[in-house]
C-alpha cells in the first residue's frame, strides 16, 4: 500500500484537503483508506447503545456489523497507543492510505497552511513535507499549492508515489 500524509497545525485546512483527495483519488478509480490521528479523547460510541454498553462492562474489542459498514472499537485500558505502522498493517489492503497528522512519522507529507491560523510553517524543519498547500503564496524550497487545488494536489502526490 502507499502512503501519504496530510499534515499542518489545527485550522490550517488538513481535513478539507483530506475530504477531497480522498475523492479525488476514488473518482481516478483508486481504493483509498485514511487515518486520523486525534490529539484528544475521543469516541465515536454513544451512551446507552449496546456497544457502548458492552465497553462500559469492560470489554477489550466490540466489533459491531451490520449491512452497511463494520466498526471495530478497542479499549487501551492503560496501554500504550498503537504506532501507525500497527495500524496499517490493520488495514485491508488498498491503492493509497492518507494519513492526517502524526507529524514525526517518516512517511511523506504535504503540509496545509492558513495564514489566518498564525501558525509558522513546519516544513522548513522537516523534511519529510514534500510540499504545501497554502492559501497565500509561500516562499519555500518545495513545490507550493493553492490549498484549493486539489487536482494539482492530487497529480503531485500521484506522481510522487508512482500511482
Amino acid at each position: 500500500m502507499k502512503l501519504y500524509g496530510v499534515t499542518g497545525w489545527k485550522n490550517c485546512g488538513k481535513t478539507g484537503l483530506m475530504e477531497r483527495l480522498v475523492t479525488e483519488f476514488t473518482e481516478r478509480g483508486l481504493t483509498v483508506s485514511t487515518i486520523k490521528h486525534a490529539h484528544h479523547s475521543t469516541d465515536v460510541d454513544q451512551p446507552g447503545t449496546d456497544s457502548h454498553r458492552h465497553r462500559m462492562a469492560g470489554a477489550s474489542e466490540v466489533v459491531l456489523a451490520s449491512t452497511h459498514r463494520i466498526a471495530i472499537m478497542q479499549e487501551l485500558r492503560g496501554a500504550a497507543e498503537p504506532l501507525l505502522s500497527e495500524l496499517l498493517a490493520r488495514l485491508s489492503p488498498v491503492d493509497l492510505v492518507l494519513v492526517e497528522g502524526y507529524k514525526r512519522e517518516p512517511h511523506p507529507k504535504i503540509e496545509a497552511h492558513r495564514r489566518a491560523a498564525g501558525q509558522p510553517l513546519i516544513a522548513p524543519q522537516d523534511e519529510t513535507i514534500r510540499a504545501l498547500a497554502s492559501d497565500t503564496p509561500v516562499e519555500i524550497d518545495r513545490p507550493v499549492f493553492d490549498l484549493g487545488h486539489t487536482t494539482a494536489i492530487a497529480d503531485f502526490i500521484a506522481a510522487e508515489l508512482q500511482l
